[in-house]
């Protein structure tokens, strides 16, 4: 049995919502008074709390502040038949489950209290998983107890103790300067520095200044001798990541350094001697690189010495709920919150999609979980997945949280950002509008006309649709049979 209370000043809409609500496995109390609720809430400790924000002796705001300081993980809806844009927001930061307009009840009361009861029963048969990670593996953000990542690991182990050059490939995101880090972590190097540059987020003319510096006058706007990477980390290690990116002038000259540890800074003609381990990463397939002349064939096969290849997130779900849970305690420590806490439905929520930006995706997932979590148990209502990514034959699709691809339907949070970007291009357009011209006269069409059914499903009443219809003009757009 789950309870709901349920505060409003108006006894008509408490019976009207009461009957709405109650079924024979939900019980539903009223109060009338914000102190008498807060007072019941104490004595029950209802699954729900749904209340009017215009209470006394005080708010629903102020009610809902008071019951989520007793109680962080309390569900609490507000409801309004004059919310304001303020109000609707100071709910939220407070941490409401949701803010309906009084008007849209006989359509999204029931669905809304649906959903939030169900994730109560969620939270409250939530268990927190032990930490399977010791404070010292912690510290390495190198997590995984999958065979593919332990394969990785040993070849860590063998490659550290060397100076060869290594070269790491995998996907995007999927954590390759954190395996070059370890390499020179566990080296004989580990002392000296550890310099990353990223080959492919530098322009073409300033990539060799940046990786062999130059001397004053070499050319416009180069007022003053510049060290480059490799003097910088002379004794240490240098991580070229997306070589694959690399122009082919730079890449002679890399080649050099590699053969004879010598080169020139821009516009120099001295020889600097250097000492570097050379750790490169690349997304792309080196060797098709190769054979359309893009990367030279000696620099590989001088690169090429160790590969590693690291495995996208997809093909290591085993370690998903590690790296979650790493990434809550490293967003705890860095922010001096406390750890908010998985359930057992947001793990598989998260362990079922597929993850197409890999760990870096799973990382800012879980960044955004944070923000938008309205209690300290992770729930899969907080969890926001599905991304647009690209078809090997140029056409896009939309990754759901369930890990189909469903081509031309994208998520929320895509469709928006396309709105918006259009709406950026296009200063005529009056987006907050036009959204609701289209969504009316679609709603129609759907309907074939029948306005009683539009209403319903655009949660508005008769004659609010009735008042769309006339100012958008939509009747001359319709053509029923």
């Amino acid at each position: 049995m789950q309870t709901i209370l349920l505060v409003d000043p108006e006894t008509d809409f408490l019976e009207w919502a009461q009957n709405q609500l109650e079924t024979p496995t939900t019980r539903v109390v009223t109060s009338t008074t914000a102190d008498e609720a807060y007072k019941i809430y104490i004595a029950e400790n209802p699954d729900l709390l749904i209340s009017e924000t215009h209470l006394l002796p005080f708010s629903g705001l102020e009610l809902l502040a008071r019951v989520r300081q007793r109680d962080s993980n309390a569900i609490v809806i507000l409801m309004s038949a004059f919310g304001t844009t303020q109000s609707v927001i100071e709910s939220m930061k407070l941490g409401a489950f949701d803010y309906l307009r009084k008007e849209s009840l006989p359509f999204n009361l029931k669905p809304v209290v649906d959903a939030a009861l169900t994730a109560q029963a969620e939270m409250r048969s939530a268990t927190a998983f032990k930490p399977q990670l010791t404070v010292e593996q912690y510290q390495d953000s190198l997590v995984g107890q999958s065979q593919p990542m332990q394969q990785v690991f040993k070849m860590i182990g063998r490659v550290s103790h060397s100076d060869a050059p290594v070269m790491i490939t995998g996907e995007s995101g999927s954590g390759k300067e954190l395996v070059a880090r370890a390499i020179h972590h566990y080296s004989n190097r580990s002392v000296q520095p550890f310099i990353a540059i990223n080959c492919a987020a530098i322009p073409e003319n300033l990539l060799e200044s940046e990786l062999f510096g130059h001397e004053k006058g070499a050319f416009t706007g180069a007022s003053s001798q510049r060290i480059g990477r490799f003097e910088q980390s002379n004794g240490g290690t240098l991580f070229l990541d997306e070589i694959g990116d690399m122009p082919l002038a730079v890449q002679s000259k890399i080649l050099r350094v590699l053969q004879e540890g010598e080169f020139s800074r821009v516009g120099g003609n001295a020889t600097i001697k250097t000492d570097v381990r050379i750790i490169a990463a690349t997304n792309k397939t080196l060797e098709q690189e190769v054979a359309k002349k893009h990367f030279r064939e000696d620099l590989f096969y001088r690169l090429n010495v160790v590969r590693i290849h690291l495995p996208p997130l997809r093909q290591r779900r085993e370690d998903i709920r590690l790296l979650a849970e790493y990434f809550l305690k490293k967003i705890a420590t860095q922010k001096h919150l406390p750890q908010l806490k998985l359930s057992e439905e947001g793990v598989k929520l998260m362990e079922d999609y597929p993850w197409p930006g890999n760990v870096r995706e799973l990382e800012n997932t879980i960044q955004r979980a944070c923000v938008l979590a309205t209690s300290d148990v992770l729930l899969p209502k907080d969890i926001p997945l599905g991304v647009a990514t690209q078809r090997a034959d140029g056409g896009s699709e939309i990754q759901t949280a369930a890990g189909s691809a469903n081509p031309g339907k994208p998520t929320l949070e895509t469709a928006v950002e396309m709105l918006l970007d259009a709406a950026s291009t296009d200063r005529s357009l009056q987006l907050l509008p036009w959204l609701e011209r289209e969504f009316t006269l679609f709603a129609m069409k759907r309907t074939k006309g029948n306005q009683v059914k539009a209403a319903k499903l655009l949660g508005v009443t008769r004659a609010t649709l009735r008042k769309r219809i006339e100012r958008y003009g939509i009747t001359r757009e319709l053509n029923f049979q």
